[in-house]
């Protein structure tokens, strides 16, 4: 499996590139939509799924762009896929630039799979940051979004966000997956299951 993580637009969101053999998915290509393009143009990758943990700016900024560059399906949720189409809704207009971009081609519900070349992608409903929330899993790895970070989890104050929620998906969906899982987040480093059982001070 080919993976490389590129950290992009104003918030640093992290932006996943993942392919076996020269299929790919992305996940939240969130701006900065010449740095993703280069690397799909680098690695010669034709782009299967766009895959958007959530509806926030931050994390769907690069969309339009890589939407137009690569014609690939654009997945979310169908709690988050408005989201896209309002820029009050998916937070850009308190950011100073407002916009809004194409709606989605899949709206997921949860326990989809996806193929990737031979990968696996599972989709797991993780709301709680927001209320069309996805975590998605491929072998060890699990892509969480802002659901769950290295020593924290997200934010449970925007619009649709509960944090009774958002400690549910973790402890009844993720941490149940097996220490072993890597975390890839929507922020920040990587870390593992077992890290977070045992270090995370909001899992306590």
């Amino acid at each position: 499996m080919f993976l490389e993580c590129l950290q992009v637009g104003p918030l640093a969101s992290n932006c996943y590139i993942l392919a076996d053999g020269n299929e790919a998915a992305l996940v939240d290509p969130g701006g900065d939509s010449d740095l993703i393009l280069k690397v799909i143009e680098r690695e010669e990758l034709k782009v299967k799924y766009i895959f958007l943990t959530h509806g926030h700016s931050d994390h769907i900024g690069a969309l339009k762009d890589v939407k137009l560059a690569t014609n690939a399906k654009i997945a979310i949720h169908e709690n988050d896929a408005p989201m896209l189409l309002s820029a009050q809704d998916n937070l850009s207009i308190y950011l100073g630039d407002g916009f809004i971009q194409p709606s989605a081609d899949i709206e997921l519900k949860g326990d989809e799979k996806f193929y990737v070349g031979d990968l696996v992608l599972e989709i797991i409903h993780t709301p709680g940051h927001t209320q069309g929330g996805i975590s998605i899993k491929s072998n060890n790895v699990i892509f969480t979004g802002d659901t769950l970070f290295a020593g924290s989890i997200g934010r449970t104050d925007f619009p649709g966000g509960s944090y009774t929620e958002l400690i549910n998906s973790i402890k009844t969906k993720l941490l149940p997956l097996g220490d072993h899982i890597s975390i890839l987040p929507g922020h920040g480093e990587q870390s593992t299951i077992n890290r977070e059982k045992h270090t995370n001070p909001f899992l306590k």
